[in-house]
């Protein structure tokens, strides 16, 4: 095999990768395989399934969660995964009846909700994450159900993973960070709240700071200043600002309490080339809100919604106030 993980590992030449991946990472060997319950998976049959899994003699505890090379790229996965893939919500939720592991997870770290999720199959999101999945997935996998759901624009995947309390401030650093380096670019672009901006959708964008996701992610100077000339980033304010994100954006940013000190720009950096993406009037109210105070009502709300924390916010609308301080609470207003 070439380079990676099991590079050392005997490959003599012509090997069948299918018989290699099997020996390395599958629970039996290749001619001990039965993969009958992974293809009524693949398929979404589910009288199968059943009569498969009552059949005497059937180990049903080994089996269920048997991972073989079978499809996917010849990527070891148990017949869940494939289930979950390929949107078969009934077989994924009789599998999950009957013993198989939510959170399992396959070569790549990736689990059965977060391949739901990715070829966004509503269904047997909702499935998992009601049969007790962890809704932010592997710490082995370098991404999450909800990054993805928010870089794509899935509202309403996002939606289920924020009410089974994913985490919105999830850090998906891909290598690792020196202690006391200058910050980049690099350390915005992992955050679910970044790259909904990136990709520019709004409602992923408002979802997300209403869950509690911070406005100023990540804000831990010193910046490296000889990035900005590159045009990087500094905070998320600066980085929606350069990505040409309409005003809505930096509205949002600003009534969440995102900070506009933290974009160190002056009056001839935006006279430059790179800023000609800067939306006009996002870059006005940008300005304005740098020069001008903030509202006490504006600090008065975030104050509040700070001081209840992430798990205090969904008790909201069950508060003895009036229902437009609640809906002013929630930036429903």
């Amino acid at each position: 095999m070439a380079d990676g993980p099991e590079a050392d590992v005997d490959d003599p030449p012509g090997r069948n990768l299918k018989e290699w991946l099997q020996e390395q990472f599958c629970d039996q060997p290749l001619e001990q395989d039965d993969m009958r319950l992974h293809d009524a998976a693949y398929v979404g049959d589910l009288d199968t399934l059943r009569n498969l899994v009552q059949e005497d003699g059937f180990r049903r505890w080994e089996r269920i969660n048997e991972k073989s090379v079978w499809c996917c790229g010849c990527l070891p996965c148990t017949p869940l995964r494939i289930a979950a893939t390929a949107g078969h919500a009934a077989c994924v939720a009789y599998l999950i009846g009957q013993g198989a592991a939510v959170d399992l997870v396959d070569v790549k770290g990736q689990t059965a909700l977060y391949v739901a999720v990715v070829n966004g199959h509503l269904d047997c999101v909702r499935i998992h994450l009601e049969a007790g999945a962890d809704p932010n997935g592997s710490r082995h996998h370098r991404s999450t159900a909800l990054y993805h759901a928010a870089r794509v624009g899935r509202l309403d995947l996002l939606q289920e993973l924020i009410r089974f309390n994913a985490d919105v401030n999830m850090d998906h650093q891909l290598g690792p960070r020196l202690l006391l380096s200058a910050r980049t670019l690099n350390t915005l672009v992992v955050c679910p709240l970044y790259i909904s901006a990136a990709y520019h959708h709004l409602h992923c964008f408002q979802l997300l700071l209403q869950a509690s996701a911070q406005p100023d992610f990540n804000y831990t100077g010193p910046v490296c200043q000889e990035a900005l000339a590159r045009g990087l980033a500094s905070c998320l304010l600066d980085a929606v600002l350069r990505h040409g994100c309409e005003v809505a954006f930096v509205h949002l940013l600003l009534d969440h309490g995102a900070d506009p000190a933290r974009v160190p720009w002056d009056g001839l950096e935006l006279e430059a080339p790179n800023w000609k993406k800067v939306d006009p009037e996002a870059l006005k109210v940008f300005l304005e809100a740098r020069s001008d105070p903030r509202r006490l009502t504006n600090l008065c709300r975030i104050r509040i919604r700070r001081a209840m924390g992430k798990n205090g916010l969904i008790h909201i609308p069950s508060l003895p106030l009036p229902q437009p301080i609640k809906n002013f609470l929630r930036h429903q207003n």
